[in-house]
């Protein structure tokens, strides 16, 4: 026991084994929220936490039927010690944007509640406003030591990343953002460009879009790829190509054929070894070339599909941030159905530019141009969390324990990359 009470730190007072009594306005301990796809798992960590005599409170059971579910979810967060969010995929697209459609909610519960984050799978994107929070993992072997060690402290005794009063987007400068899916994903040809909803701002963005027009406007540049530079790209478009290809490459054929072997035959050997073939067979060896300039043809297209649509995509992009960097928001992608955002501010990068290229009048200009080159592949680096050089750069930097756009363009330069 004087173990358990040591590793508790303020604690010591207190029994690790008990959980810390409910005040008054208090009727559970923790209120856990979950999307339903991860109800089995949820459901198996409940069992265990009330058998460790905590109040546990989830929807399935806890809600009022009748009520809204941000109305459930606010009272029995009021009514509630702790929060903890059983973070998945599933969850992060759907259960976390009802709490950030009331951020009125969300405010209150990060400058009330410790908020305790349960990383269900390895892979999914930490939504904006948890990137500062220290998330547990469930595959930790010692996940439930930990879990029940925040839980059985009161709050007022927590200390750490897990009690964190609301503070402005700026904390979240470089982080990675929920990406967006193209609308289309389900019937995307590689050789197309997805086409994202430009209807309403997204539910992880609406914190940080103000402008609602310029999002609109940067994605209809994204969504123009498609009609603009992929046209010949389906299908139907490329048969109707390479049918007019070979009806071209007949006619010459036979106007050859014809100039070789009637109108210039003293330009032909005296012996000649293939004119008995041309005029044996001289459509076989034309629908043989046909085929074979079929095969490469077809080949080579369809080996630069993807490559083609996600370059254009990646200079739309580039287009969209010159626009989309005033609301601290750049885009990237690596398929032709994913964009990948970040949450960035360029400010200081931009005065780098304008400090570094004072002698010349078009700063502005040449700021915006490196947006368009560099800032897709940025956005990407950022999202994934890696940077295709060593790290720390050289020279000072303006993004704390990272990055920023301008090291990561005069990387670009010096390695002669200019996409």
């Amino acid at each position: 026991m004087d173990e358990k009470r040591s590793g508790a730190g303020n604690t010591a007072a207190l029994s690790a084994d008990i959980p810390p009594p409910l005040r008054q306005g208090e009727t559970f301990h923790v209120f856990i929220s979950y999307s339903s796809t991860d109800c089995q798992w949820t459901h198996s960590l409940i069992e265990r936490l009330e058998a460790r005599g905590l109040c546990v409170c989830y929807h399935e059971r806890d809600f009022t039927p009748g009520r809204t579910v941000l109305e459930n979810m606010s009272e029995c967060i009021q009514e509630s010690q702790k929060v903890l969010l059983v973070l998945s995929s599933e969850f992060v697209r759907s259960r976390w944007c009802l709490l950030e459609a009331n951020m009125s909610l969300f405010r209150d519960c990060l400058e009330r509640k410790p908020i305790v984050p349960v990383l269900l799978e390895p892979a999914v994107c930490v939504p904006l406003h948890l990137c500062h929070l220290t998330y547990l993992e469930a595959h930790d072997t010692e996940f439930m030591a930990k879990l029940l060690k925040v839980l059985f402290t009161p709050n007022r005794q927590l200390q750490g990343s897990t009690m964190v009063p609301y503070q402005p987007p700026s904390i979240y400068n470089g982080k990675a953002l929920q990406p967006l899916t193209a609308v289309n994903v389900e019937s995307l040809y590689k050789w197309d460009a997805g086409q994202f909803s430009d209807m309403d701002v997204p539910d992880q963005l609406r914190l940080i879009v103000e402008d609602q027009e310029k999002y609109r406007e940067a994605i209809a540049i994204i969504n123009s790829v498609s009609r603009n530079k992929v046209w010949m790209r389906p299908l139907w478009m490329r048969v109707i190509a390479y049918i007019s290809g070979v009806m071209m490459f007949l006619l010459l054929f036979g106007v050859f054929i014809y100039w070789s072997m009637y109108i210039m035959p003293s330009i032909l050997p005296a012996t000649p070894t293939y004119v008995p073939i041309l005029e044996r067979s001289p459509f076989g060896i034309c629908f043989l070339s046909v085929l074979i300039g079929l095969l490469v043809h077809l080949s080579c297209w369809k080996n630069d599909d993807e490559k083609h649509v996600v370059r254009e995509m990646q200079k739309a992009a580039g287009q969209a941030n010159a626009i989309l960097s005033e609301e601290k928001l750049l885009m990237g992608c690596l398929t032709n159905s994913k964009l990948y955002l970040a949450y960035v501010s360029l400010d200081a990068c931009k005065r780098e530019f304008a400090v570094t290229f004072e002698h010349l009048a078009n700063v502005e200009e040449m700021f915006k141009v490196a947006l368009v080159r560099f800032s897709s592949g940025y956005a990407c680096c950022l999202a994934k969390r890696h940077f295709p050089f060593p790290q720390p750069c050289p020279g000072p930097g303006h993004l704390e324990g990272g990055v920023c756009f301008c090291q990561y363009v005069s990387q670009q330069l010096s390695q002669g990359k200019w996409n």
